[in-house]
């Protein structure tokens, strides 16, 4: 068990790891609002990598099965999803003072968007799959898999809290005109993958004769 937690943890950083729309929004929260909101962000991320692990453990093969059913839907509501959230990275104002008494629910605006940015990516909850057969780790038929759920949680957030901590000391270096440019230029990409997402989601529908179900 003490073997599967710490593969857990390392699912946890491995998940987290690879650069996508969520490790570009994360940044862009980070560099235009400091550690805090980053942090939040990176949180929002981790609930959607520890869903995703609770659906590995679990529900594997229905989730395969649900994904390739509405594969279809799931590109165009994801590449719909990214490329709006793309547009604001890009259109923000990142030196917008943040007010007291506002920061929670802008905190909670960073969650909620990287859950939405997660739990619309298809390719998230594959790199989840794949890692938990790299390690061989399977479910047990019982809840005692719960500390490795809780593990894979660890790892993402020591991952996160690690990289907006180290994003947010080289923040103090750069200029204001750097970080408005580096907001446009991650939003650029976020839109990019979210028209790609939902140019091959329409693709299928109109030229393939894929059903949207």
């Amino acid at each position: 068990m003490l073997t599967d937690i710490l593969k857990g943890f390392l699912i946890g950083i491995c998940a987290s790891a690879p650069i996508g729309p969520i490790a570009i929004l994360v940044v862009q929260k980070t560099l235009s609002k400091g550690h805090k909101a980053g942090f939040v962000t990176g949180m929002g991320a981790c609930l959607v990598d520890t869903v995703f692990a609770v659906i590995a453990l679990f529900a594997l093969a229905f989730a395969q099965n649900f994904m390739e059913v509405h594969k279809e839907l799931i590109l165009i509501a994801g590449g719909t999803v990214a490329a709006i959230l793309g547009w604001t990275m890009t259109t923000a104002d990142p030196f917008r003072k943040l007010k007291a008494d506002s920061s929670s629910s802008i905190s909670v605006k960073d969650f909620m968007q990287a859950i939405a940015m997660g739990f619309s990516n298809p390719g998230a909850i594959l790199v989840i799959f794949t890692l938990f057969a790299f390690f061989g780790i399977g479910n047990s038929g019982n809840w005692s898999v719960a500390p490795i759920i809780l593990s894979v949680s660890a790892g993402a957030t020591v991952y996160w809290f690690g990289v907006t901590a180290l994003l947010n000391h080289f923040r103090k270096n750069f200029k204001m005109r750097t970080i408005l440019w580096i907001n446009r230029i991650t939003g650029a990409i976020v839109i990019i993958i979210g028209i790609a997402l939902l140019g091959e989601g329409l693709f299928r529908v109109i030229f393939e004769g894929m059903p949207l179900r």
